[in-house]
């Protein structure tokens, strides 16, 4: 069961105290205290975890200060939405996310030189936007191909954040000591930016490295779906996230691995967002890039992950992550599928005015149905 507190209640309030001895009836019962501070409002959940039939639904909310409270069936007891709550959303670097949210986080998957990281960084600030992606720490099927310039890297990649104005970075990491790094390197540049930790698909279950991000309070998490995983077990392992105390986190779809989705490199997966939102809490983002693997054009002279991107923001997606780069064919990683930086603005035009199309059907079906 999630007790949810009316939004004037404390932990310090007569009512939450009540509720506390109200509850120590039922010792068998772990109870989770969570604060969560969202977009449109803050408020206080307490969660009753393990069999808790003998807990009267009716008499909990009879109690003082409590709105409402809801049985729970599903395992991500902390992000679903449980068929009653509401998306709250969080607030990082003066930047809003939610499931009604929209950003752009656009640059290459793996940081390469100073002087591509600069042209990036000064074409996002160009176009307006204010979020990018940029790994320093990347994980890569051979030993012997570039696997970035880890910690070395974060010190002039911060410094240009800073120096242009970027708010945001999207960086992936791939052990708890990362998080140390990110850490200390953001303190020594004076925090010119924020950081997103982004866990890659092939960490969607690593359970420990989901609880070493859920404890930190500092950085948000973009968790990416594992390729290979259903969308159950991914929304279980974003929950580990939520666990430790962490419930900032971005649901991103990247593609599942099938040959059915050949020639692409995995198979699309992006009518999951509607399922995710109405699942969860959390926003969503999609990732174009990694499911193509390509810069193939359709006969319409359309390029297949300007269509995937179509598709993904039509259904809701909150957030792409898509890779740019200066000179993809010189990149040190994913060069094939990145779009050229040149290319930018008109990648921005095109999700505009799908985003615009989306807003426009969602507000036409809604009015339709008063």
């Amino acid at each position: 069961m999630i007790i949810i507190l009316e939004p004037n209640i404390t932990q310090e309030s007569k009512e939450f105290k009540d509720l506390m001895e109200y509850l120590k009836r039922f010792p068998h019962l772990q109870i989770k205290v969570m604060e969560h501070k969202g977009v449109t409002r803050s408020l206080i959940e307490v969660h009753l975890i393990g069999e808790d039939y003998m807990v009267s639904q009716e008499e909990i909310e009879n109690l003082p200060g409590v709105e409402k409270a809801i049985k729970v069936t599903a395992k991500y007891r902390l992000l679903g939405r449980h068929g009653a709550l509401t998306d709250f959303g969080f607030e990082y670097k003066g930047l809003q996310f939610s499931q009604e949210s929209f950003h752009i986080f656009a640059g290459p998957c793996a940081v390469d030189t100073y002087e591509n990281t600069e042209a990036i960084f000064r074409a996002l600030k160009e176009v307006g936007l204010c979020c990018a992606r940029m790994g320093a720490y990347k994980p890569r099927t051979s030993p012997y191909d570039f696997q970035g310039h880890g910690k070395a890297c974060l010190p002039w990649l911060f410094d240009l954040a800073g120096k242009y104005g970027i708010k945001v970075i999207a960086m992936e990491v791939l052990a708890p000591h990362h998080i140390e790094e990110i850490q200390e390197a953001l303190e020594d540049a004076g925090h010119p930016c924020g950081i997103i930790l982004q866990i890659g698909t092939r960490n969607a279950q690593n359970f420990e490295l989901l609880k070493a991000v859920g404890k930190q309070q500092d950085f948000p998490v973009l968790y990416k779906r594992g390729f290979g995983l259903s969308l159950e077990e991914c929304l279980n392992a974003a929950e580990y996230i939520a666990s430790e105390g962490n419930t900032k986190i971005i649901f991103c779809l990247r593609g599942v691995r099938t040959h059915l989705g050949d020639p692409h490199r995995n198979l699309v997966d992006f009518a999951h967002v509607p399922v995710v939102k109405r699942l969860t809490r959390l926003p969503v983002c999609i990732d174009p890039s990694h499911p193509i693997g390509s810069k193939v054009k359709a006969p319409d002279g359309i390029r297949d992950i300007y269509h995937v991107t179509a598709q993904g923001v039509i259904a809701g997606a909150n957030a792409i992550l898509v890779e740019f780069h200066p000179q993809p064919e010189k990149a040190l990683c994913d060069g094939p599928q990145s779009l050229p930086l040149t290319e930018l603005p008109l990648f921005l035009e095109f999700v505009q005015k799908v985003r615009e199309t989306y807003l426009d059907l969602k507000k036409l079906v809604n009015e339709g149905k008063a």
